[in-house]
């Protein structure tokens, strides 16, 4: 466009021409209008065509400007930028402009995307790392809660929701609305207060869970940032219930243990100082005290037997033999060795026994014992002349097989039902009746429960009996 150049510099050169020969004439002459001369219609005509030469300078520039207009919007339809087309063109200084800004505006695009891919990528590192915290806590059997700097729910897991009965909503909510125990939220609180660089605390606490009281060991561990701060708390509640429990009945069967060996011991070197200070006089006194001290120790080494036995299934050191066996033979077994001492009682024993081709996968010598534990006490516990019975069936709907005993003695209270398979425990109403150890239903309880999968019952009556059941799976 090498005419708009042309137009540029020829435009100016005569209107600076047409104002000088116009001027001149204005000077010769008073009356320019009446007779110009040749200076004053020269002015014109310059004037005049630079005034067309002026027109067609403002036309070519709207005509361009409207080109460029158009190319722009061109560029910005196809949401791309492109460098102006700045040859020879009216606009050129101010298309080499704005294509230096389009250039600084591209690279800032290009860096605009660049951080936008890397923050993309941290945003996928964040998240990952996020579903791996949430699978990790979620996987854990203990209740977790994850507060923020704010004292605000981050992360809980499916122990936590049951333990404290929130629902899925709990994240970003304000800690003292999800976890409703305040001695809880002041311990998570005071130690995000703290400040303390992922310090920990253990403490005991006691919650109320279904309308029980329930001990649990509350870790606390604080979380803090790069900086140093606080960041939220992590808290971890342990049940630690059983475990109390299982504390607690040790220190019972230590006590229980050491009452009970303490008592036949104590018997026998009764007897003995009194044999050693000669206050037996004839063979016949000393006879008798003879047979005491044989009957406590006879007593003396049946409970360290059975308490070694209960010790060694809990421990897994018994070998356990378990084969295809009938549960009828052990029974018949069990019954010929209990008749003889029912004999002495005048007690009738009664037995329904279907055939023996009905089998139990089991250790026939833990299950004879079983059964014989029953039918002693069944015996020991009911009066002279009484009936005890022994039935075996078999539920073909729940594929197990049966074993009741019994007996019309002396029952047992309703309070006393729930501890009687207690170790050690022994009814008070009936400890006169007849001597034990209280572990005979413990180790019944033991043998076919945790170590056959059974299981063991017991219904009862005061003055009118009491039957156990044993419930074996039947090997199809």
């Amino acid at each position: 466009m090498r005419h708009l150049w042309i137009l540029r510099t020829l435009t100016p050169t005569l209107l600076l021409g047409a104002v000088v020969c116009f001027g001149t004439a204005l000077f010769k002459r008073e009356d320019v209008l009446s007779s110009l001369g040749p200076m004053g219609w020269s002015g014109l005509l310059l004037g005049g065509i630079s005034a067309v030469l002026g027109i067609i300078g403002v036309v070519t520039y709207h005509v361009s400007s409207i080109r460029l207009a158009a190319t722009a919007r061109k560029h910005a339809e196809a949401t791309e930028l492109k460098q102006l087309d700045a040859e020879d063109a009216p606009f050129a200084p101010l298309i080499a402009a704005m294509n230096d800004c389009m250039a600084m505006a591209e690279q800032s695009v290009e860096h605009a995307v660049d951080r936008a891919k890397e923050l993309e990528i941290e945003l996928k590192v964040a998240t990952g790392q996020r579903q791996h915290a949430e699978a990790v806590i979620g996987s854990i059997s203990d209740a977790v809660v994850v507060t923020d700097s704010f004292d605000e729910v981050l992360l809980t897991n499916s122990a936590a929701k049951d333990l404290f009965g929130f629902d899925e909503s709990s994240e970003r909510r304000p800690l003292a609305d999800v976890v409703r125990d305040d001695e809880i939220v002041a311990m998570m609180t005071q130690m995000r207060a703290s400040k303390t660089r992922n310090g920990r605390r253990s403490v005991e606490h006691q919650l109320e869970v279904g309308g029980e009281p329930r001990d649990y060991k509350v870790t606390l561990s604080a979380v803090t940032d790069e900086a140093g701060e606080p960041a939220g708390v992590v808290a971890v509640l342990q049940d630690m219930t059983r475990e109390a429990e299982l504390a607690r009945q040790k220190s019972e069967f230590v006590s229980s243990v050491t009452h009970e060996l303490r008592t036949p011991l104590a018997s026998i070197n009764a007897y003995i100082e009194m044999l050693i200070d000669g206050e037996a006089e004839d063979d016949e006194e000393r006879e008798k005290f003879y047979n005491i001290i044989h009957g406590e120790g006879n007593r003396l080494a049946t409970l360290i037997d059975e308490i070694l036995n209960i010790s060694r299934i809990e421990s897994g050191v018994v070998k356990i033999d378990r084969k295809p066996i009938s549960p009828v033979l052990v029974c018949k077994d069990a019954l010929e060795v209990i008749k003889p001492t029912a004999g002495l009682k005048n007690i009738t024993i009664r037995e329904t026994l279907p055939p023996s081709i009905f089998q139990v996968f089991a250790d026939r010598d833990m299950l004879y014992q079983a059964t014989l534990n029953l039918l002693s006490n069944a015996v020991k516990y009911t009066p002279d002349g009484g009936e005890v019975r022994c039935d075996l069936s078999v539920d073909e709907a729940t594929n197990t097989i049966k074993l009741s005993v019994r007996d019309t003695g002396y029952g047992i209270p309703e309070d006393a039902l729930p501890k009687l398979f207690n170790k050690f425990y022994r009814v008070k109403q009936n400890e006169k009746v007849a001597k034990g150890t209280g572990l005979g239903l413990a180790l019944v309880k033991h043998v076919i429960e945790k170590v056959h999968d059974g299981k063991v019952s017991v219904a009862s009556k005061v003055g009118k009996g009491s039957c156990f059941t044993m419930e074996l799976p039947a090997l199809k």
